[in-house]
C-alpha cells in the first residue's frame, strides 16, 4: 500500500510538472499562433534568474514564484515588440526566428554563466511514506501547478483582461474597432506565456539544476502536449500532461527512465495519428 501511494505521488508529479513546462507555450501556441521554438529557453532563464536572485539574498519562494516570471515576462514582451510582431501570420517565419532567438539566448547564457550545471537545494526535505520516502516539495508543485491552472481559467474566463485577449485573438479588427489595442494585447499575451515558462522552469529548478542547453530537454515534451490536447488552451493542455504524464511515470516504473520517454513519445504518435487534431479536437470542444 506505501508504493502505490508514492508511485500516485509520482505519477500526480508528471503530469503536474507536464502541465506546467506546457502551459506557457500553449497559451503563445494555441492563442496567438505562434510556434515559439524558444520556449525551452525561457524555461531555462526562469531557473536562472531564481538562482541568481537567492544567491544575492532573495527568499527562495520570492525568486521562483515572483522574481523568476517578472524578468521572463519582460524578456517575453521585449521578444514580442522587437521580433515575433513583425512575423503574425508568417509561420515558417516565426519558427525560424524563435530557433535563432534560442540559440541566441543559449550562447548569450553560456558566456555569462559557463557550461556546467548550477542548481539550489530543494527546498521542505522529504517525508516517510512506511518504508519510503517522498519529497514534500514535489507535493508543493502539484499544488501551485493545480493553483495555476485555475487561476488561468478564471483569468481567461472570468476576467476582462481574458475577453479582451480572447476576442482580439479571434478578431483583431473588431477589437480594434471597439477601441482595443491589438499590439498592445498580443504583447502583453506573449508575455503572459513567457512569464508562465519563467516560473515553471524556476520551480524545475530545485529538481533537475539548471544549465544553457537545459531547454532541449523540456521543449519536445511541451510541443507533444500542446499539439496533443489540441485547440483547447487550458483542457487540452490537461488532459494531454494528464494521460502523457501517467504513461511516462507507469513506463519508467517497470522499465528505465530512457525507455520511459521512448514509450511516451510513441503513445503520442499514437494519439496525434488517431486524432490529428488532438484530444480537445474531438472531446472537450466547448472547453477553454
Amino acid at each position: 500500500m506505501d508504493l502505490v501511494l508514492v508511485l500516485v505521488i509520482q505519477v500526480l508529479f508528471a503530469m503536474a510538472s507536464l502541465a506546467l513546462i506546457s502551459v506557457g507555450l500553449a497559451v503563445i501556441f494555441g492563442m496567438m499562433r505562434v510556434i515559439n521554438l524558444a520556449h525551452g529557453e525561457f524555461l531555462m532563464l526562469g531557473g536562472y534568474s531564481a538562482i541568481v536572485a537567492n544567491q544575492h539574498g532573495v527568499n527562495l519562494w520570492i525568486a521562483m514564484l515572483v522574481v523568476a516570471p517578472i524578468v521572463v515576462g519582460a524578456i517575453g514582451v521585449l521578444v514580442e515588440r522587437t521580433l515575433i510582431r513583425f512575423l503574425y501570420g508568417r509561420m515558417i517565419d516565426t519558427m525560424l526566428a524563435t530557433w535563432g532567438l534560442s540559440l541566441f539566448l543559449i550562447g548569450l547564457v553560456t558566456g555569462i554563466f559557463g557550461n556546467t550545471t548550477v542548481g539550489i537545494s530543494a527546498p521542505l526535505g522529504g517525508m516517510a511514506i512506511g518504508n519510503y520516502r517522498t519529497s514534500i516539495y514535489g507535493l508543493v508543485v502539484i499544488a501551485i501547478t493545480v493553483v495555476l491552472l485555475v487561476a488561468i481559467y478564471l483569468v481567461l474566463r472570468h476576467t476582462r483582461l481574458g475577453l479582451f485577449a480572447r476576442g482580439t485573438m479571434q478578431n483583431p479588427n473588431m477589437a480594434a474597432a471597439l477601441g482595443l489595442s491589438p499590439p498592445r494585447v498580443y504583447a502583453v499575451t506573449f508575455g503572459v506565456g513567457a512569464a508562465l515558462s519563467g516560473l515553471a522552469g524556476a520551480l524545475i529548478a530545485p529538481i533537475s539544476g539548471v544549465f544553457p542547453t537545459i531547454g532541449i530537454a523540456y521543449i519536445a515534451k511541451a510541443f507533444i502536449t500542446v499539439i496533443g490536447g489540441g485547440a483547447a488552451i487550458l483542457s487540452g493542455t490537461v488532459t494531454a500532461a494528464a494521460l502523457f504524464g501517467a504513461i511516462q511515470e507507469v513506463a519508467t516504473y517497470f522499465t528505465t527512465p530512457v525507455f520511459g520517454v521512448v514509450i511516451t513519445l510513441a503513445a503520442a504518435i499514437v494519439l496525434i495519428r488517431l486524432l490529428p487534431q488532438g484530444i480537445t479536437g474531438r472531446f472537450l470542444k466547448r472547453w477553454l
